[in-house]
Parts: C-alpha cells; structure tokens; sequence
C-alpha cells in the first residue's frame, strides 16, 4: 500500500509528557530525534556490535512541574 510505513509502528506507555517534551528537546539540541536516539539506546542495551550508548544530554531543557 502507498501509505504503509516501512517499519512497523511501536507504543510507549506511562511516559509523563513533560518528560517526553524534554526528551524531544534535548535530542532536537543534539542534532537527533527522540526515535533514533530511543533505538541507538536499545541497540546498546541488547549489546549489539559496534553499537555505542547515546550521549547524555547536559541536563533539563524546561522547567520542571
């Protein structure tokens, strides 16, 4: 179909959205995004070859509620 993703949509639970917006903001100052950041992580907790644990950001971006 022309409008089917290449990959198949994958869901998180229980993420509070102030952190989710940090995250988002964090990765956008590094130069990423929240998915490829979320896979590299995976990628290196199941030990992948040659996979590097991502870089941590310097801290919060927003305040926190």
């Amino acid at each position: 179909m022309a409008n089917q993703h290449k990959h198949s949509l994958r869901g998180l639970r229980n993420i509070p959205d102030d952190l989710w917006t940090e995250f988002e903001i964090a990765t956008k100052q590094q130069g990423s995004d929240r998915s490829a950041e979320l896979r590299r992580f995976m990628e290196w907790y199941v030990g992948r070859p040659g996979a590097t644990l991502p870089k941590r950001s310097a801290g919060p971006r927003t305040p926190r509620l």
